[in-house]
């Protein structure tokens, strides 16, 4: 962990809403495995299975309509990857990650699957510092927002996947995603992203705070515009 980052510490706490008592598992869950043996790994495993019990149970009370498909399609669009990334970032654990020199270099700070396993840890910290009901208090808490913008008629299917779904039903190419350009410094950084499509005359351009976000867009935007061409 950065050597001033106490303060951003003392936020962190403030944000997730929760003091920890042991002040070790916050440390640990902030500890990526390329800063050494004692590492956030096993608090990640705690912390998926608190997640999918929190996502689940606050399907089940919001939906009872919904058949078990739906739920578990709706619950696997809140844990996936790309959400708890979004999540770390709300909660700026970049700043206070414990990482390796090469990792910390590299962008990790930044890093898709490093945050998102982070906030997974993270939880599992919550859980075993204050109790499973502490740790779901907090799943509300982070979720609220998606949880009530939630529309289960709608397919929650992230866009590139869409996208190949889409192609792959027509036996169309699948599609090319190309970098064009990166700017901004470790942390800070913006992506502009090509995505190549056969029926698309000229490719679609998105840009975002990271890579996948970009491709998320452009994706998005192709589907769009193939879909168009179709009506």
């Amino acid at each position: 962990m950065p050597r001033d980052a106490g303060p951003d510490i003392a936020r962190l706490q403030s944000r997730i809403g929760h003091e920890f008592a042991r002040r070790e598992l916050l440390e640990l869950a902030l500890t990526h495995a390329s800063f050494g043996a004692g590492n956030n790994e096993r608090l990640e495993f705690l912390g998926d299975a608190v997640l999918n019990l929190g996502i689940a149970a606050e399907l089940y009370a919001r939906y009872p309509a919904l058949r078990e498909g739906q739920l578990h399609r709706l619950r696997v669009s809140l844990v996936r990857g790309e959400t708890l990334a979004d999540i770390g970032r709300e909660l700026g654990l970049g700043a206070v990650l414990r990482l390796g020199a090469g990792e910390a270099s590299s962008g990790g700070r930044e890093r898709d699957s490093i945050l998102a396993d982070a906030v997974e840890a993270l939880l599992g910290a919550i859980c075993l510092d204050a109790g499973t009901d502490a740790a779901l208090g907090v799943v509300r808490r982070w979720y609220a927002a998606r949880l009530a913008g939630l529309e289960p008629g709608i397919s929650h299917k992230d866009p590139k996947t869409e996208l190949q779904e889409y192609l792959q039903a027509r036996r169309a190419p699948l599609p090319r995603y190309e970098l064009a350009a990166t700017s901004g410094a470790p942390g800070q950084q913006h992506f502009r992203v090509l995505c190549h499509v056969r029926g698309l005359a000229v490719p679609v351009e998105a840009q975002a705070g990271t890579k996948r976000a970009a491709e998320q867009r452009a994706a998005r935007t192709a589907l769009a515009r193939l879909q168009g061409a179709e009506q």
